[in-house]
């Protein structure tokens, strides 16, 4: 079977494709099960829910960039093995994107208004990491994957005691963020000079901050 190559108009219809169903449509998932189908939503006092809509509105937002980012490496990435990675990563944070999702929509309330910005943003982070080459590029996820685990932990502590729904999507979420992680290290990661770890965790603060509240 021989491999197709695409041309740069191709790339950039296939990359408009993918951001189209990230923001507004229905992305393409591995088809995994809901990690909460066994555990029923509990209905919570009216206080509990808006704050954990909101939880989940953050961690939305976190996959669409997420997203974002493992799409543009795999765009400049140079190693066909290391293209091929960032997609089935890329894949597995779409089931992420799904859940957080459907959990909102559990809950009544929306994703961020500003996640077509946020999207634009790190999808130019993800290519610039690619270009600088994918031993730098697999640095790059194992640090964002290491600062997502870090935050989704903040999120279980934040959770209702009784929101174990919302508890297991979060707990898979994070398992797979840490071998994320661990299999970009694996394939020969390196990692990244502190004042890049500060400027990610800069600029995950400022995400997480607005898309709190919009």
């Amino acid at each position: 079977m021989t491999t197709r190559h695409y041309t740069p108009i191709d790339a950039l219809l296939i990359n408009i494709d993918q951001a189209l169903r990230t923001l507004f449509g229905q992305p393409t998932t591995t088809g995994r099960p809901h990690p909460a189908a066994e555990t029923p939503p509990t209905e919570l006092p009216p206080a509990e829910q808006i704050q954990t809509a909101r939880l989940m509105r953050v961690n939305h937002t976190g996959e669409v960039c997420a997203q974002a980012l493992y799409q543009g490496q795999a765009l400049t990435a140079r190693l066909e093995t290391v293209r091929e990675r960032m997609e089935q990563a890329a894949g597995e944070e779409n089931d992420h994107l799904v859940w957080c999702r459907i959990r909102l929509q559990e809950l009544g309330s929306h994703t961020s208004r500003l996640n077509p910005l946020f999207y634009a943003g790190a999808f130019a982070l993800g290519a610039l990491a690619g270009k600088a080459g994918d031993r730098w590029s697999l640095g790059f996820v194992a640090e964002t994957e290491h600062q997502v685990v870090e935050h989704l932990d903040s999120h279980l502590r934040r959770l209702p005691v009784d929101d174990q729904h919302t508890r297991a999507i979060l707990e898979q979420m994070r398992d797979d963020e840490a071998q994320h992680a661990t299999q970009a290290l694996a394939a020969g990661g390196i990692p990244l000079p502190l004042s890049i770890r500060q400027l990610m965790r800069g600029a995950a603060n400022v995400m997480t901050g607005t898309t709190y509240w919009v």
